[in-house]
């Protein structure tokens, strides 16, 4: 184990498009659009609603959430994918890439979370609608919320302290343009059951829990207006 610390901290080196450096101009060029794209209008949606008090319904706070959660997850991962683009500097610090993976996957789940509380507000608002304003009081909306990113941080700390655990003793290049956990895996020396273990129950839990959810509130919607 004294070994793969040793390896961990010397840190990864991070493939991207390094196969093809004469499209990095334009790949830049390519990302950073889509990137700012997607701030300004997660920003515009932020700002509207939090600007407008008549916007500030329950289904309004889950979008407002649901765009701040746009804004992080993609701003995990295209900085530093910019910043190899225009300075071919690759290298990514064990706890840089350790700290990415976990911020990525809770987002990821967070998302995933809040999406089910929407169709549950919207199920609420169609299906019983006479006790919308009891079922759906700030207190109940601030809760579904917080829920939504606690089980989204939450669950992603087995990743958070699982990996660190894995000696890393082959290559250090990672064939992604990020930090993964697929390709992560691939460099470990040690054995990953454990890891993917752990992975395929959560994201076996999360898809199918929320999928299973959110289904049967549109189930009963489409059976309310029908």
């Amino acid at each position: 184990m004294a070994a793969g610390s040793q390896q961990n901290a010397s840190g990864f080196i991070i493939q991207g498009f390094s196969d093809t450096p004469e499209l990095h101009i334009s790949l830049f060029v390519l990302f950073l659009g889509i990137y700012l794209i997607i701030l300004l209008g997660n920003l515009i949606i932020f700002l509207v609603i939090s600007c407008n008090p008549h916007l500030h319904t329950p289904m309004y706070i889950f979008l407002l959430n649901l765009s701040l959660i746009d804004i992080s997850f993609p701003s995990t991962v295209l900085p530093n994918l910019l910043h190899i683009l225009l300075t071919q500097q690759n290298n990514i610090s064990f706890l840089g890439c350790m700290t990415q993976i976990y911020i990525f996957v809770a987002l990821a789940s967070s998302e995933f979370f809040l999406l089910t509380a929407m169709a549950y507000d919207r199920y609420v608002a169609i299906c019983d609608p006479l006790h919308y304003i009891a079922r759906m009081s700030r207190k109940h909306c601030a809760g579904l919320i917080t829920a939504a990113f606690t089980g989204g941080f939450g669950g992603a700390v087995s990743l958070f302290v699982l990996l660190p655990k894995l000696s890393y003793c082959a290559s250090h290049l990672i064939n992604h343009f990020f930090c993964d956990v697929t390709p992560l895996l691939k460099l470990s020396c040690s054995s990953t059951f454990s890891v993917e273990l752990s992975i395929y129950i959560e994201m076996t839990l999360l898809t199918f829990n929320s999928f299973l959810l959110t289904l049967t509130s549109y189930i009963f919607i489409v059976s309310a207006i029908l």
